[in-house]
């Protein structure tokens, strides 16, 4: 009986491991498929007016992560190649000394992106809060979002759903140290999975504001 009890146990334990494990891995799977056709390198993705960077991370003199300035040269290259007129610089700023989007503008002018191109959104707390204000207080219908490709499909998949029609360019510009880079592929099974309960579900508000529009008129459809 005892023996039966415990299979019985087993059986049921692997069943919750499996139905666990498919309820990280499906969104996953599903922002990958959306994300499929939407990713362009930095000479074939169709122009936009803007991109959009994201951000990751400052050290703690206050300098970009090399994750966020293979970003942000990589919007660089973008603005170069004449792919976008603006970048919208994204990131958190709610903490005494640590001010991404300053950083990243920083960072920006030293590749030699004028001032006047660049656009530093304070409030991008979270990728769905960039995606969220890009539309909402920026005006912002049509961009190009620029990440790592571990983060490019949820990025993708939340702009798409909440309005905003987007193409991705990765920021893979160096192969990146092994430990760090399975950290943020599997951060990436819980941070898709509680994307997709924000955008159909819950739909949480982000610090807003008054709209600050980037250009006078929407970007046709």
């Amino acid at each position: 009986m005892l023996k039966r009890i415990i299979k019985i146990l087993l059986r049921f334990l692997s069943i919750l491991s499996a139905a666990g494990m498919l309820t990280l891995v499906l969104p996953r799977l599903i922002t990958a498929i959306h994300a499929g056709t939407r990713i362009y390198s930095v000479t074939s993705v169709p122009p936009k007016r803007i991109a959009i960077v994201f951000g990751a991370g400052l050290w703690r003199d206050g300098s970009p992560t090399p994750v966020l300035r293979d970003r942000v040269t990589t919007a660089a290259d973008l603005y170069f190649s004449r792919k976008v007129e603006k970048i919208l610089l994204s990131g958190d700023n709610r903490f005494i000394n640590y001010n991404e989007p300053g950083a990243m503008r920083q960072y920006a002018l030293s590749l030699g992106v004028p001032d006047e191109a660049l656009v530093l959104d304070f409030a991008g707390r979270s990728t769905y809060d960039t995606c969220y204000r890009a539309s909402h207080i920026f005006g912002i219908n049509k961009a190009i979002l620029v990440t790592q490709s571990f983060h490019l499909p949820r990025a993708l998949y939340i702009c798409h759903v909440l309005g905003v029609a987007v193409v991705g360019v990765p920021a893979d510009r160096r192969a990146y140290s092994p430990g760090p880079w399975v950290y943020w592929n599997m951060r990436e099974l819980p941070a898709t999975l509680n994307a997709l309960w924000e955008v159909h579900v819950s739909h949480p508000l982000p610090v807003l504001g008054e709209p600050e529009p980037i250009f006078p008129q929407p970007e046709a459809e």
